[in-house]
């Protein structure tokens, strides 16, 4: 199953499908779902390959990722549908807005995208090759996984294939230039973010002829759990606006 509803809200006025960064479950946006219920209904992705789908495959290139999530939406784009990402999953939620607009012909509510460079700004990156203690380094160097799983070899065993697979997907992705989103985008990075430069993160500005917004947090690649407050605020505001039919304005250039 790739959707969770940890707090379902059938009477919202819009969705939130939320897409995990490297490594990530579905369960990193528990608190986002109790945080924005029921003004919104969050809808978490659990990819293939962890936590209780960690026995299928996983999926190692990102436009097939977005693709396979596309797939499971059925039934859920009976109302407006905002896609939140971080870090990897921002790229998978920018591949599923054009395949949702070019296919489907469903313009996404909004795009946000958290701690990830722009598509059109790549980079050469291998850690996907590193040998498990480098690969372990950079995976403590971010501090996004616990401490305590990283010193533990057992859950090392279970979550570095699915962690390894997804930095394959995210380092080994390409961006095809086409036409910008029609939906609006706000971008959200932290300043010392080794993963992505401010400017690297300004130019998610250049994949949407609608509104662009932009913040800058204090903080590394995973600033938004010290900023939660701040950053849901932010998109609860906005993705209010959606539902009034009041429209976004048009900041951060």
């Amino acid at each position: 199953m790739w959707i969770r509803r940890y707090h379902p809200a059938p009477d919202s006025a819009v969705r939130l499908l939320c897409l995990p960064h490297a490594g990530g479950s579905a369960s990193f946006y528990f608190p986002v779902s109790r945080s924005l219920s029921p003004a919104v209904e969050v809808l978490a992705v659990q990819y293939p390959g962890r936590q209780d789908r960690r026995s299928e495959p996983n999926i190692d290139n990102l436009p097939s990722l977005a693709r396979a999530v596309l797939g499971a939406l059925d039934g859920c784009l009976d109302k407006p549908l905002a896609i939140f990402g971080h870090s990897m999953g921002a790229t998978v939620g920018f591949e599923l807005a054009r395949m949702l607009e070019q296919e489907r012909g469903v313009v996404p509510a909004w795009l946000f995208a958290s701690g990830r460079r722009a598509p059109s700004m790549p980079r050469d990156e291998r850690n996907h090759l590193a040998s498990d203690p480098e690969f372990i380094k950079e995976l403590q160097r971010l501090q996004g996984t616990a401490g305590n799983i990283l010193g533990d070899e057992e859950m090392l065993r279970m979550i570095l294939p699915a962690t390894r697979s997804d930095y394959r997907a995210a380092e080994t992705y390409t961006y095809v230039p086409g036409e910008p989103l029609s939906c609006p985008i706000t971008a959200f990075t932290g300043d010392e973010d080794p993963k992505v430069t401010v400017e690297e993160a300004r130019a998610w500005q250049n994949h949407t002829s609608a509104a662009f917004d932009f913040h800058v947090f204090d903080g590394g690649h995973f600033f938004l759990t010290a900023h939660q407050s701040r950053l849901l605020k932010t998109m609860l505001d906005q993705l209010q606006s959606v539902s009034s039919g009041a429209g976004p304005n048009r900041s951060g250039r």
